[in-house]
């Protein structure tokens, strides 16, 4: 061995140390800045949906507050039919009983069979029963907040 090699001096190598978890890196800032949008999107959605059900239920609620029975039966039956118009243009111009299949849908007999019936002839009747009002605005509510939701 020649003598310049027994006077080098060797070390061993040093790593570097290991990179810091703050600040992240540039994806991670993008990745970030992509999940609060989502988030804050997804929220701006659920008090817009909660607000707009809010208006209905109000609406409702109004048209349930009228000083009659046969006035709360008659201003329950407009609403169910200008929910009805939203989702089919044809449907308010359904009449009897056709108009109580429409109303219960795919599933239920809630209107051709139950309190629903009331709908016929209650909002042209002198006299209606406040039980079967107070029976069928539960119902009603229920489907008009349905066909308001776009719900068949």
């Amino acid at each position: 061995m020649s003598p310049a090699a027994d006077t080098l001096v060797l070390r061993d190598v040093h790593v570097p140390a290991a990179p810091g978890l703050w600040p992240p890196a540039p994806g991670w800032w993008i990745v970030i800045g992509v999940v609060v949008a989502v988030l804050l999107w997804s929220c701006a959605l659920g008090v817009r949906r909660q607000r707009r059900q809010a208006s209905w239920r109000r609406l409702f609620d109004e048209a349930a507050a009228q000083p009659t029975p046969a006035e709360q039966v008659a201003a329950v039956s407009s609403l169910l039919r200008r929910a009805a118009r939203r989702l089919d243009p044809q449907a308010d111009r359904l009449s009897g009983q056709a108009w109580l299949r429409w109303l219960d849908g795919r599933k239920g007999t809630q209107f051709t069979q139950g309190p629903g019936r009331l709908l016929l002839e209650g909002a042209f009747a002198r006299s209606v029963d406040p039980q079967a009002v107070a029976q069928l605005l539960p119902v009603a509510r229920a489907r008009f907040l349905q066909l308001m939701a776009g719900r068949k």
